[in-house]
């Protein structure tokens, strides 16, 4: 085989490898989401976003930074949502990498201890914004909106 040819496909491999890694990477960060909600886990939760990431959940203004990102496990209303039981359950996200940013998108539902069985209590629809670091893929940005019928969530839903 021409050495030329033979460089070429190992190039493409190369870029194959790693496209297949960064998917990885990212689904294992979105996955790690609700187990450190759901523990209450404010380093574990801290560490997927930027020091700068936004978290916009559709309930006031959006958090800003890792640390107000973190303090989700201190609002209220999550805090009755882990006292009675709860889990956050997100799909398998649909991921397009494009160098060194990438953009995922997924639904996601909150299941709350409800007598003897759990109920539904929210599904969303999300758009996640990431970036490589040094660290490696971190949240640059989370957008989460009821899946109610509304074109907005919808639209977050489209890569």
């Amino acid at each position: 085989m021409d050495a030329a040819l033979l460089l070429r496909r190992l190039e493409v491999l190369e870029a194959r490898v790693r496209e297949l890694e960064d998917i990885l990477a990212i689904q294992r960060l979105i996955a790690s989401y609700g187990p450190a909600v759901d523990g209450l886990d404010r380093e574990a939760l801290a560490s997927l976003w930027t020091a700068d990431g936004t978290y916009d959940f559709g309930i006031g203004d959006p958090l800003k930074g890792r640390l107000a990102v973190a303090g989700l496990v201190d609002l209220a209303s999550h805090r009755t949502y882990v006292e009675a039981g709860c889990a956050h359950v997100l799909s398998a996200p649909s991921i397009r990498v494009d160098g060194d940013r990438a953009v995922a998108v997924n639904c996601s539902q909150v299941f709350v201890k409800d007598g003897n069985g759990w109920r539904a209590d929210r599904t969303s629809a999300n758009r996640w914004e990431l970036v490589r670091t040094p660290e490696g893929w971190q949240v640059a940005a989370r957008i989460n909106r009821l899946l109610d019928g509304s074109e907005a969530a919808r639209e977050l839903l489209r890569l």
